[in-house]
């Protein structure tokens, strides 16, 4: 039995987590989640990066798609290669977050709520929104009705 995966299923699977995560940490800012507002930012700019891979292959496991889709921007018309680049940029930035949103700073006892403020948790959101609209952007001159 072999498993094949459609692209474009792919492409708006990511597409929906990215929207999704984006949602939640909207959710998380309304309740003052600073942490929770940074973690789910992430998860956003990593899916929206990873849906825009997953055009031309499965994604990685990676929290940060960064370099994958910095090996694709040949593949893109020249107008998306900024747009790619930047989302890259953001995908590269937010991923370190993903740990320690979740984890803190173990080795000196720093819980995830002792690490973030009001402002790096706008910041990430910001970034997550950016990352959004440069995917939505890309796949919409892909071809994929958004």
């Amino acid at each position: 039995m072999s498993l094949e995966l459609d692209p474009g299923e792919e492409v708006m699977y990511r597409l929906a987590l990215a929207r999704e995560h984006l949602e939640r940490a909207r959710k998380r800012l309304r309740v003052e989640d600073w942490a929770g507002v940074v973690e789910a930012a992430q998860l956003a700019a990593e899916n929206a990066a990873k849906a825009v891979i997953a055009h031309f292959h499965v994604p990685s496991w990676s929290h940060d798609p960064s370099r994958e889709l910095q090996g694709l921007v040949t593949q893109l018309p020249p107008a998306l290669v900024g747009a790619a680049l930047k989302l890259a940029t953001i995908a590269r930035e937010l991923a370190p977050e993903h740990g320690v949103a979740t984890y803190g700073v173990p080795q000196e006892r720093l819980t995830p709520a002792q690490l973030y403020t009001r402002e790096k948790a706008l910041n990430a959101l910001r970034l997550a929104e950016d990352a959004l609209e440069k995917a939505t952007l890309i796949l919409r001159v892909l071809g994929y009705g958004l």
